[in-house]
């Protein structure tokens, strides 16, 4: 579980973390444990669960900090822009959190993480084509939203 941990947080610090939390959750649920087929593959998919959360709070905070630079630096924007634009970015929010599971995790990885298509394929165990696949599918079902949206809103 560590070696699967470190590969998808990066640091030593941070897979540790997550191995206590799989472990803290596996006590939790010692009552229920008989009743899991693969306990072993459950522990995995808890580990790449807990890994993506640690990567996803880990984003929060730093991409606190830096919109808020942002923000400062740029004194071309009016009131009504930047509400408009942080409108825009928790609808997206919204939308990729209302995408399927493997589509959110690769679009997030990618494009807000920053990851390459390969490190993507061995942190989630996916082959490369099911990669790219899935961040075309999340794009274009984002895309299609963000049209509708627009669409929406120039009718008004």
């Amino acid at each position: 579980m560590f070696r699967f941990a470190l590969r998808m947080v990066g640091s030593v610090e941070e897979a540790e973390d997550v191995v206590q939390e799989v472990w803290i959750k596996l006590w939790k649920q010692r009552d229920y444990l008989d009743k899991i087929q693969n306990v072993e593959a459950w522990c995995m998919q808890l580990t790449r669960n807990i890994s993506i959360d640690h990567l996803r709070s880990k984003h929060r905070r730093t991409e606190g900090l830096d919109e808020g630079v942002r923000q400062i630096q740029s004194n071309d924007h009016t009131p009504d822009v930047t509400l408009t634009k942080k409108d825009l970015f928790q609808k997206i929010q919204q939308m990729m959190n209302d995408l399927p599971e493997q589509q959110r995790d690769v679009m997030h990885l990618r494009d807000i993480e920053g990851y390459a298509y390969q490190e993507i394929a061995d942190m989630l165990d996916l082959t490369l084509n099911q990669v790219k696949i899935n961040l075309f599918r999340a794009r274009t079902t984002i895309r299609k939203q963000i049209e509708q949206l627009q669409a929406y809103d120039n009718a008004k």
